[in-house]
């Protein structure tokens, strides 16, 4: 597993003494052929800024459409992520696997 990034945990603490709404992203599990391992993460704000990465890209603007629902609703998230190898090369993604991503409103 990745150690959990400083930075990030540094910027979402930031926003929340700024008063802004937090959620955070964290790559819980994979399978295949995965972008960021478990332990990744990526903090979100209610303006829709991010620090980090759970996917390197592939996903991570549907991500932070999540995380925004969840700094609205308060709760928790757990959502799954994937797709074949061969729509992966169709869709001109590099991987094929599968990420769990748990995303928590930050209190």
């Amino acid at each position: 597993m990745t150690p959990i990034s400083d930075d990030i945990l540094q910027q979402a603490l930031q926003w929340k003494r700024q008063g802004q709404g937090v959620a955070l992203a964290t790559v819980i599990q994979t399978w295949g052929s995965a972008p960021r391992p478990a332990g990744a993460q990526l903090a979100v704000n209610d303006s829709g800024a991010f620090s980090g990465s759970v996917s390197g890209g592939c996903i991570e603007g549907e991500v932070v459409e999540r995380a925004l629902d969840i700094i609205k609703a308060g709760g928790t998230q757990l959502c799954e992520f994937g797709i074949s190898n061969t729509r992966a090369w169709e869709t001109g993604l590099a991987c094929g696997g599968t990420l769990k991503i748990f995303i928590e409103f930050v209190d």
